[in-house]
């Protein structure tokens, strides 16, 4: 390993935290630094690339299959890397952020993968990045336990060969870390998540016969995917492990990433373990990059747009034959139903539609599944055991019948669908619960029976924005308008303060939750993401 020199980096504005010193070690910071000095620059680049590439899609309202790589779609020769034996079968994931609590329940939950979620189940307080850190250091060392202080319930890990293997999300590249500078400049957050996790994490994983394993998040094209490969090979020679330890799988949830799958696969292809089709932010992306395209862009609510509809089943059964075409694990789309503890009904109809959405999907053939709740994880086992028995996936499954048309992808209006009145005022519900609690430091928020996280709030906001400057006229003969999402949220402000007491909404933050929502609603200039200006506002 390098002998590091002292870090340039400084750690601001940031509290102490007991055990910090275990993960902000000189060495670690050392990396961090150096990945901030060699990698950020092309991150700056292909941020502001990506408004070049917003700019041309406002004008030309298409995608298309890029030319310039048509030669690695049509060369059949290439594979990506054989699956390690941990990430072989992974029929069953389960997602969450990385409290201790959650560690704990998430690695004995029996679902094959661990989603460790520094994204978007996890609002990046100080607190959550470092605690997190700490909590699987301890966990891989099986120095961790929990005893709820209001149940007194204890937990603690099961046997080895029991836990889930673990897959870490950093958060994406769009994201600063405010508490971590370079000559007085925050140094992005991916580079903070992955490195400190890298670092303290990659000998120890091998030790245990697994590996540093990733979720790649937010990734808009091929050259995201090239700067986090040679951010791999960096990061393996650094500390001396060999090349193709790290594996990652890269989450297609945009739309401009869809039409690069193959060649996001291409350029990790040593490391790549797979793709994943995540709805929310995907139709988030479809939002903003389209808002400009005039009425046939407009999405209904967000609960009619199932994986059923026409250009979301285009991009599914499209990412399967990527993926089984080139050797890598398809993973389905998440199910985020809470069981309810007092509504048996609830739940048996909850539970009916979770099956026949993770029977589709095995149908399909995808390789395995998410999935928010550990009561969730035998349902979507039970789909996935009956379509592969034995066998740890269905690569086997090349789905040659797959034919897709770059405007498959984006014809939005092929599904019979209108907003809703309704739709709106579940939006505006949702975008202001979640963001109060984000605001608070927590980022996987169970509303009305679901498990919310920051995706399902762009949604919200962003359909807000989209029917408002689109003029939609609902089925009850409103229009939507500023004047009526303030209207709905001010009813919904009220609501809410009538449901909790006015101690309990004091002691929240609700009027600053409906302000920042009103706010990326109904600013003409759309916000690119809403955490953006949202981490201005979160305290810790």
């Amino acid at each position: 390993m390098s002998a590091p020199a002292p870090s340039p980096l400084a750690v601001v504005d940031a509290e102490p935290l007991p055990r910090q010193e275990e993960v902000l070690t000189e060495a670690a910071l050392a990396f961090v630094a150096e990945l901030h000095r060699r990698f950020t620059p092309r991150r700056d680049e292909l941020l502001a690339r990506r408004a070049e590439r917003r700019a041309e899609i406002a004008r030309t309202s298409t995608l298309d299959f890029l030319p310039e790589t048509a030669a690695i779609r049509a060369d059949d020769s290439w594979k990506v890397a054989p699956a390690p034996a941990a990430l072989n079968d992974r029929r069953v994931e389960i997602t969450g952020p990385t409290d201790r609590k959650m560690t704990i329940n998430a690695l004995n939950s029996g679902a094959r993968v661990w989603l460790a979620d520094f994204e978007d189940a996890s609002a990046p307080t100080w607190e959550n990045v470092i605690l997190g850190q700490v909590n699987l250091i301890d966990a891989y060392s099986r120095n961790i336990d929990f005893t709820d202080p209001r149940s007194g319930k204890t937990y603690a890990l099961k046997a080895a060969d029991e836990l889930a293997t673990v897959v870490m999300r950093p958060r994406g590249w769009h994201l600063e870390e405010r508490h971590l500078t370079f000559d007085g400049r925050p140094v992005p957050g991916a580079l903070v998540d992955f490195g400190l996790y890298f670092f303290h994490n990659a000998q120890r994983l091998i030790d245990l016969g697994k590996g540093p394993y990733f979720y790649l998040p937010k990734t808009e094209s091929h050259l995201e995917a090239r700067l986090w490969n040679d951010i791999f090979v960096f990061a393996q020679d650094y500390v001396g492990i060999p090349q193709g330890t790290v594996r990652a799988t890269v989450l297609i949830e945009t739309i401009t990433a869809a039409y690069e799958m193959e060649e996001i696969l291409y350029e990790l292809r040593d490391h790549a373990a797979g793709l994943n089709a995540g709805r929310w932010d995907y139709l988030f992306s479809i939002v903003k990059n389209f808002r400009d395209g005039g009425s046939k862009f407009v999405l209904p609510d967000r609960n009619a747009v199932t994986m059923t509809a026409p250009f979301m089943r285009a991009y599914t059964e499209l990412l399967v034959r990527t993926c089984h075409k080139r050797g890598a694990h398809a993973i389905g789309g998440m199910a985020a139903f809470i069981p309810s503890r007092k509504d048996a009904e609830v739940n048996k109809v909850a539970f009916e539609k979770v099956k026949a959405d993770k029977d589709r999907e095995a149908g399909d053939g995808f390789d395995g599944s998410w999935v928010a709740h550990p009561d969730l994880v035998p349902i979507a086992m039970a789909s996935f055991d009956a379509v592969l028995g034995e066998k740890p996936n269905q690569k086997d499954r090349l789905r040659e019948d797959v034919s897709v048309a770059p405007g498959d992808l984006i014809a939005i209006d092929s599904l019979d669908a209108r907003p809703t009145y309704d739709g709106l005022v579940g939006a505006v519900q949702v975008g202001i619960r979640y963001i109060e609690a984000w605001l608070r430091g927590l980022g996987a928020v169970a509303i009305f029976n679901l498990m919310e996280d920051a995706a399902t709030a762009e949604i919200s906001r962003s359909q807000i924005w989209q029917w408002i400057n689109a003029g939609v006229v609902f089925e009850n003969g409103k229009t939507a308008t500023p004047e009526l999402a303030r209207e709905v949220a001010a009813a919904e402000l009220a609501a809410i303060r009538a449901e909790i007491g006015e101690e309990a909404f004091a002691a929240g933050k609700w009027q600053q939750a409906h302000d920042l929502l009103l706010h990326v609603s109904l600013d003409a200039d759309y916000a690119d993401f809403l955490t953006l200006p949202a981490y201005e506002q979160l305290v810790g």
